[in-house]
């Protein structure tokens, strides 16, 4: 899945995913690039409809470097969140150093919020219990390889019809990949070490993520790994 991250970040991903096979994208403005949104979100619509875009995103709150206000990231993520359940695809959903406004936010939702996915999930607790109260994805990324990662308890809990891995490249690269610059092909590894964590085989772990984020994304994702 190739992720947008910006208008032309979306273009460029509707361009690499087309036509090739197992291949999808996403359409969406990071938080980062929030104070754009205005200008891009009619493009946005649009490009959302075409039939390789299988998510609304990547979206959400970083508080973290603030490059765009609270405000204004907070009224681009609700216009991702009504994109979302107006359209029927689920949202990729950011969230750093944002926990209040993003669990007040996700909870608001209501009882038939869109389908999200709290990606590289690496929040606290206020976060994991608006996901878990509204049937979010939580998708795990390289941070779990990390000698420094504290949130063991939280993949090991996770429901296994929640759970999704991803890669987050080209940053986060897994052990033993760190220092590279992080590709697809490296989920594997997060893969093994989720299953790890879990107490699973491998193969369970790969069958029932498969299964998910078919279940989420629809058929065009791949299973390879």
């Amino acid at each position: 899945m190739v992720i947008g991250e910006s208008l032309a970040g979306s273009e460029r991903a509707i361009a690499l995913a087309r036509g090739a096979a197992g291949r999808s994208a996403t359409a969406g403005v990071h938080p980062h690039e929030a104070r754009r949104w205005s200008d891009a979100q009619q493009r946005v619509r649009e490009l959302l409809a075409a039939p390789d875009v299988v998510a609304v995103g990547e979206t959400g709150l970083d508080y973290h470097y603030l490059h765009s206000p609270r405000d204004t990231q907070r009224r681009a993520f609700e216009a991702h969140l009504q994109l979302g359940l107006e359209l029927g695809k689920p949202v990729i959903v950011h969230a750093r150093d944002a926990d209040d406004d993003m669990a007040a936010m996700l909870r608001a939702l209501g009882p038939r919020p869109p389908v999200i996915v709290l990606h590289s999930f690496a929040s606290g607790d206020a976060v994991w219990d608006a996901g878990m109260s509204i049937g979010a994805y939580f998708s795990f990324s390289g941070m779990i390889t990390f000698k420094n990662w504290t949130q063991t308890g939280r993949l090991a809990v996770c429901p296994s019809d929640r759970l999704l891995v991803e890669t987050d490249a080209p940053y986060l690269a897994p052990v033993p990949h760190r220092g590279k610059r992080n590709e697809p092909g490296f989920v594997r590894a997060v893969a093994e070490r989720a299953a790890a964590l879990r107490g699973e085989s491998f193969e369970e772990l790969t069958r029932r993520t498969t299964e998910n984020a078919r279940r989420c994304f629809g058929a065009r994702i791949d299973s390879s790994l």
